[in-house]
């Protein structure tokens, strides 16, 4: 075989290696994600996926952005200043999608409230929940799934709690320590080394409400331009999305890296998944709508629920498996 054959066949095999590559062309493709809350087991996914290199076999390249809650993930998602949001309150989507709001959602990102839980100072007179009547309760921001999760929780102990709005899960803790909020709201893992030192005292937890125990309280969103044009690029993060938490549940060096990423100590990264199930953090079990559009009615976040119609069209999940 002459130089120049040897060479044409070295080229040809080069070539047809790269085509089983997948997504070579779309390395550089980016997607902007806004997360709500950083530091939760839910919220660690896109960046662990992406130190894991689960993205970037997907062509993907993830810039992530940290919010206070919903009402600044809504507002990123709104502006299509980013391509995602993750953790968007169900109920405060539904209202802005009602009013018109350029919404999509592709998933949830979270099914029930097990993962939350209210506490106190140690040495706070509340002993339960019950006896928090006119008292303040932490959320991230209204409207977020964190003030309707505060809502139910006033409901059903049948107690006059008063949401305020304290931002992410340091700073209700820092506002909790200080005497400026009376109850504090965080997830589990988050904070409970607090509880482990006996600086705080949990006294209620969500999954002591069984009405949101089948509701996907947190939802994967999207601005309609994007997924029109960015439509392949979002069914390739979903598909990245689903190993990484394929792999978040079966190895145990994902806890490792979580304690890292959360800055957490591994006795408490390692409760994580107990709280929040891979079920649960399953983005295409979409549970629950009827209850939950029958409280945005009672809770005034929607006037009414949404028909068949209107669903098909806020839900396209579809569109990205």
């Amino acid at each position: 075989m002459t130089n120049l054959a040897r060479r044409a066949a070295l080229a040809s095999v080069a070539a047809s290696l790269l085509g089983l590559l997948p997504h070579t062309a779309a390395a550089d493709d980016t997607l902007k994600i806004a997360i709500g809350q950083r530091g939760g087991w839910e919220q660690a996914v896109s960046d662990l996926g992406q130190d894991k290199g689960f993205f970037r076999k997907q062509g993907l390249k993830l810039e992530v952005l940290y919010t206070q809650g919903s009402a600044e993930t809504l507002q990123s998602v709104i502006s299509n200043s980013v391509d995602m949001g993750i953790g968007l309150g169900t109920h405060a989507f539904l209202g802005a999608f009602l009013k018109g709001a350029p919404l999509r959602g592709i998933g949830a990102s979270f099914t029930s409230a097990d993962e939350q839980y209210y506490y106190v100072l140690a040495d706070s007179p509340i002993k339960t929940i019950k006896d928090g009547g006119g008292k303040t309760i932490a959320i991230s921001t209204n409207g977020s799934s964190s003030n309707m999760f505060a809502l139910h929780l006033a409901k059903h102990f049948d107690v006059d709690l008063k949401p305020q709005p304290a931002g992410n899960y340091t700073s209700s803790l820092t506002q909790v320590l200080t005497k400026q909020l009376d109850i504090g709201f965080s997830a589990a893992p988050f904070n409970l080394n607090y509880v482990d030192e006996g600086r705080i005292r949990i006294i209620a937890r969500g999954s002591d409400v069984p009405a949101l125990r089948n509701m996907s309280s947190r939802l994967l969103v999207v601005n309609v331009a994007t997924l029109q044009r960015k439509k392949d690029l979002l069914r390739r993060y979903m598909a990245a999305y689903h190993e990484t938490l394929d792999w978040m549940y079966a190895d145990p060096a994902a806890i490792d890296a979580y304690a890292a990423w959360a800055r957490l100590p591994k006795a408490v990264a390692k409760h994580a998944p107990e709280y929040m199930t891979r079920k649960n953090m399953e983005p295409s079990r979409l549970s629950g709508l009827p209850g939950i559009m029958e409280d945005a009615v009672k809770f005034k976040y929607i006037p009414a629920p949404l028909t068949e119609a209107q669903l098909k069209q806020a839900f396209p999940l579809d569109e990205v498996k």
